[in-house]
């Protein structure tokens, strides 16, 4: 058997360097296999932690073919490995939400496990083969979708990052031709023409037919005038023709041969003895053309094993541009906007009137978990892109919001400011104040930066590159292990430290916490000490007032405390960066209710064991920053009402 047809042939690119950006990889030369090992599974803990595959799974609403579901539900979106890979990814994010409207992924299928049985040496149905024909075209229609935006644009090279994705592809168009020429998709049914012995077979058949159905119909009619059976009747018993015949008047055909009696018995299915070779050439050219359709399916099959390498590097590209947009609906559900990688050194520079002082520099960001609340009971509103609001068409229409310029009051958006040359920052205050909440924003803030995400943020916010991001938060007890819940953070952070690297991020909610104080303060001085020189950033958070007095021998040490009101003795969840917090448990305790003399009894407990000049410089630093927020606050209305009487004036000059 050979096709009737030749192709023309495209010319094979060279092998390529598959990636499947399928899950978070960790590229850390300098680690020992075991090192890398432990450095993986402790990246993996973290995303757990800060709940990343929560914030893929929201990703996924907003894909738009079933690779980017699964990819994106499975927690498999792509970290990049490298600052430049995240830059990259970024830029796709970006040239995404610059187009002018949506790409069509309409008929891109995930033929992978087509591929799979096809390797294992499975026979590829037409329908497996119609799929990967629809998806190899709208593979191809995708690059020149993207090749017709660039060329309507007057800046083609915004769209070069998602071009880039698809223009060193093959495409296999030899076999979507093949497919094409062998297969009729709408009908589901192999042609005539996918080979000429399958023409000559049909062709046969179809005379062989015509022949038998002809001679049947001549021998029912003479059985009805003879008052055989009620009307004539020709049909099909035991994949062979035939005739019906009273059983009464089955002498009528004499030779005949019963393939079947009717469920009364009362009418025969009988073979004239003239239609027996008719029959039997049917069924041997049924047979043959059976043999000669799995040979052509056996043919197309084979020439999908022969394309696995290119399929799999195909599909990796689709899923990629299906990410990079489903980032950038993201992006514009979430009203995000594009952070930007502050430099490695500690050198700070001041370019353009923009303050390069901070290696972290984040206004108002919220938490897009806690923003999704807040997104879903926005209505659905259709406008254009010049609005001020965004009709979000999401692929598989699993979520709708309206995008207004206003942020939502919740959750509560924290400033993120860390300066150049800071490694440790100390974050303190009370319970139920915000800290670990606020460390997890920032944890989850890299990890977005390194998937090539917009963060919900303002501005520019700029932050480091973090090769591992390695989190130590929650209970770590383990009855399994015999480790309490001291046992169990040390245990966990003691593997931290023998993987960080220059170009970490370690977090550490309540260092120390779970054993004596004083030894947990050591400890987790010494820890800290040991952070600092060996690591890009660290951010802990504590009720040890000694933590916080690192800051005085050490520059590379900083303080920050979660804002508490004494006047509602309510946290507000707004960091102050640069001072120490109060714990305000008293506080807190006399609000609940707790008796007088227990809170008495307790503050005398707190002069005692703390001294005199520190109580008063805490009490007077507390002040001092009270007095200077109040005074920025006061500025920061008197120049909103001047620049609101200055564009008065300027519109009543000259309008």
């Amino acid at each position: 058997m050979r096709l009737t047809t030749t192709f023309t042939a495209v010319k094979p690119l060279p092998p390529p360097n598959l990636h499947r950006p399928l899950k978070p990889f960790i590229s850390l030369s300098s680690l020992s296999t075991q090192r890398l090992t432990l450095a993986e599974s402790l990246q993996s803990e973290t995303l757990k932690t800060l709940e990343w595959p929560s914030v893929c799974t929201q990703l996924s609403a907003f894909t738009s073919t079933t690779m980017g579901i699964s990819a994106a539900q499975d927690g498999r979106i792509p970290l990049g490995r490298s600052p430049e890979e995240s830059k990259r990814l970024l830029a796709q994010t970006s040239a995404a939400v610059a187009l002018p409207r949506p790409l069509d992924f309409s008929g891109i299928d995930d033929i992978s496990e087509i591929l799979n049985s096809s390797v294992a040496g499975k026979l590829a149905s037409i329908s497996e083969l119609c799929a990967v024909k629809r998806t190899l075209k709208s593979a191809r229609a995708l690059l020149e979708q993207l090749e017709e935006l660039s060329l309507e644009s007057d800046s083609p090279e915004t769209y070069s990052p998602l071009v880039e994705i698809l223009q060193n592809c093959n495409f296999l168009m030899e076999l979507e031709q093949k497919i094409e020429f062998c297969i009729d998709c709408n009908f589901s049914i192999i042609l005539d023409r996918a080979s000429e012995d399958l023409e000559i077979i049909r062709s046969e058949r179809k005379r062989n037919m015509e022949n038998l159905e002809s001679l049947l119909k001549k021998v029912s009619a003479k059985i009805f005038q003879s008052g055989g059976i009620d009307r004539p009747l020709v049909t099909k018993r035991r994949s062979r023709m035939c005739v019906g015949i009273r059983a009464s008047h089955r002498s009528l055909l004499p030779e005949g041969v019963i393939l079947n009696v009717s469920s009364s018995g009362a009418t025969y299915f009988m073979e004239p003895k003239e239609a027996v070779d008719l029959n039997n050439m049917e069924v041997r050219l049924s047979n043959s053309e059976k043999i000669e359709e799995q040979a052509i399916l056996s043919l197309l099959t084979s020439e999908i094993v022969e394309s696995e390498t290119e399929i799999i590097y195909l599909l990796d590209k689709v899923l990629e541009l299906d990410l990079a947009f489903a980032r950038a609906t993201h992006a514009q559900w979430i009203n995000g906007v594009c952070p930007v990688l502050s430099s490695d050194g500690s050198d700070c520079i001041q370019s353009d009137r923009t303050d390069y002082s901070f290696s972290v520099d984040i206004e108002t960001i919220q938490h897009p978990l806690l923003l999704e609340a807040s997104l879903k009971r926005q209505p659905v509103l259709v406008a254009s892109k010049s609005e001020s609001s965004f009709s979000l068409e999401e692929g598989n229409g699993m979520m709708s919001a309206e995008i207004s310029s206003g942020a939502s009051d919740f959750p509560v958006p924290i400033d993120i400011k860390i300066g150049c040359g800071t490694k440790v920052v100390v974050i303190s205050g009370p319970n139920t104040g915000g800290k670990t909440a606020s460390m997890k924003t920032l944890g989850l803030a890299s990890v977005m930066l390194k998937a090539g995400m917009y963060l919900p943020a303002r501005n520019h916010p700029r932050l480091p590159w973090f090769d591992l991001i390695l989190a130590d938060i929650g209970d770590s007890q383990s009855l399994e292990q015999s480790l309490s819940t001291f046992s169990g953070h040390i245990l966990r952070l003691c593997k931290i430290l023998e993987v960080a690297s220059e170009k970490s991020l370690v977090l550490i909610d309540e260092i120390g916490s779970g054993t004596d104080p004083s030894e947990g303060v050591a400890l987790s001085s010494s820890i800290l000490q040991y952070l600092k020189d060996r690591i890009n950033l660290a951010v802990v958070t504590t009720h040890y007032a000694d933590l916080t007095r690192l800051k005085e021998k050490d520059t590379r040490f900083e303080n920050a405390a979660m804002e508490f009101s004494l006047e509602t003795l309510q946290p507000t969840y707004q960091i102050l960066w640069g001072t120490m917090g109060e714990s305000n448990a008293l506080s807190i305790a006399k609000s609940i209710g707790f008796d007088e003399k227990i809170i008495t009894c307790a503050q005398t407990w707190v002069e005692k064991l703390m001294p005199e000049k520190l109580q008063k410089r805490k009490g007077l630093l507390y002040q001092s920053l009270m007095e200077e927020r109040n005074r920025l606050e006061t500025q920061a209305r008197r120049a909103a009402s001047l620049h609101s009487e200055i564009m008065d004036l300027y519109h009543e000059v000259w309008f």
